[in-house]
């Protein structure tokens, strides 16, 4: 498996919270489902990528970190980041 991929991160996350066998037969259980509706949908896999999760609910992110962050005893103010153009 793929270090930066979706099953990567999705064993990642279920590691953190129940264990790495768990985690291994959840992600065994993704490979199957997945398999079975790529066959059935004759269809090609796409990786979702490694951020799925975070770009899937941003906001719970910004949350989650802004949280975490008061709880160590930082004052957070978040603005809007700049991108320059390379």
């Amino acid at each position: 498996m793929a270090k930066k991929s979706y099953l990567a991160a999705h064993y990642r996350r279920l590691a953190a919270r129940r264990g790495s066998r768990r985690a291994s037969v959840a992600v065994g259980h993704t490979i199957l489902t997945m398999s079975y509706y790529l066959l059935n949908r004759h269809t090609m896999y796409e990786d979702l990528g490694p951020n799925y999760y975070d770009e899937r609910d941003r906001e719970g992110v910004k949350r989650r970190a802004v949280r975490r962050l008061e709880q160590l005893g930082y004052q957070v103010a978040l603005s809007p980041s700049v991108n320059t153009p390379t």
